[in-house]
């Protein structure tokens, strides 16, 4: 059976924790953490770049540095994680649940204004397998109405738009380090700020609520307890892990891409015989292969689809059931508009296996499965 994910290794990570424990440092903060943090910085061009304990804890901290108070309100995708909704329940916010895109499975942007009111504070973009939203429009649309915008980036390290990192262009943004992810650290993530008058919170906020990080800059002559806060720091053998991945980015993207651009090639011909469809990459977005979806007629073929596929010895899989359907949806949120794509669309859609060392030979495996159902 050809797996659907498995985690990214190159070889080099275990050396690195190995170093770690050598240096008597394993908790938070170490060597490797501050050496993730800085590639991140500089690689994206993010001023601060925090590590943290998972994709999640990221987007709460995100949240709570919007500073939502009990009633304001977000706005999101229904077709999302449940940590995208969850992070801003945490802290409060009520969720405004909008249509997608069908071409990409990203918020619609032109839904976005109509679902504002006077208590929206936060829009939230997720883009979905490393393709960016339309974050001109977002932008433009939180500018007028004094919103903030958070980008969850769990899946868009390594994805720009127009040129722009994903996880820099918003006031946060979050990325996922997590073992299904393009790069991983077993659990992990990371937490983008534009604006340097949020660091010094964050830090906080990060280190249990006490000034610790000012105390080991020098800045102050003790650390103590001066605000909110939890324990946000990942733990350096997991940074070690993650900067063994992070030397080989290039390396990993592009075996990545090279698996994402023989899936597409292969079969586009059984899209433009209108068998199935695939994903759409809008102008001015590069994209880091975090996934390849393909969409079937309806949910009874999907079923037949993907019981077909392993029976072929491919495992492959469906996404999200839409947020605003689910029971805490329903209780902590409400849907804005209609619902003409989200629950339609990702009733269709069906993730083909992805990961990096993903041999050609077993691209091949899935290809020929993948027209054997479409082709009868």
């Amino acid at each position: 059976m050809i797996s659907f994910n498995i985690p990214p290794y190159v070889g080099t990570e275990l050396d690195y924790v190995k170093q770690a424990v050598e240096n008597h440092k394993i908790c938070g903060d170490g060597a490797f953490t501050k050496q993730c943090n800085q590639w991140l910085s500089e690689r994206f061009g993010s001023q601060k770049v925090l590590l943290t304990t998972s994709g999640t804890t990221a987007l709460e901290m995100a949240a709570l540095l919007c500073d939502l108070q009990p009633g304001d309100e977000l706005i999101l995708p229904s077709f999302t994680f449940s940590s995208t909704a969850t992070a801003f329940v945490l802290a409060g916010a009520k969720l405004v649940f909008v249509d997608v895109r069908p071409d990409t499975m990203n918020i619609d942007e032109t839904k976005i204004e109509a679902a504002i009111t006077d208590k929206t504070k936060v829009i939230c973009a997720m883009h979905y397998a490393g393709v960016a939203c339309e974050m001109d429009t977002i932008m433009e649309i939180a500018a007028r109405h004094g919103l903030k915008v958070v980008e969850d980036a769990a899946q868009g390290v390594m994805s720009t738009y127009k040129g722009k990192a994903l996880g820099t262009i918003g006031d946060f943004g979050c990325f996922s380090f997590h073992e299904t992810k393009n790069y991983s650290m077993g659990e992990g993530g990371a937490l983008l700020i534009r604006d340097p008058e949020y660091n010094e919170r964050a830090e906080i906020l990060r280190e249990k609520g006490t000034n610790r990080a000012k105390f080991f800059r020098g800045q102050v002559d003790k650390y103590t307890w001066v605000d909110y806060g939890s324990s946000y720091l990942p733990s350096e053998m997991n940074a070690a892990y993650l900067w063994g991945q992070l030397q080989a980015a290039d390396q990993i993207n592009n075996d990545r891409l090279a698996s994402w651009n023989d899936y597409y090639q292969a079969l586009r011909p059984l899209e433009q015989a209108g068998k199935l469809e695939l994903p759409a990459i809008p102008e001015g977005c590069v994209h880091n292969a975090h996934m390849f979806w393909v969409k079937c007629r309806d949910l009874e073929e999907r079923t037949a689809f993907i019981q077909h596929l392993k029976d072929s010895g491919v495992l492959a899989v469906f996404h999200y059931i839409p947020l605003h359907s689910a029971p805490a949806g329903l209780r902590y949120g409400r849907f804005s508009g209609e619902d003409v794509y989200t629950t339609k669309e990702s009733d269709r859609l069906v993730r083909l296996p992805l990961y990096y060392g993903l041999t050609a030979q077993d691209r091949q495996q899935v290809i020929q499965a993948v027209k054997a159902f479409f082709e009868v």
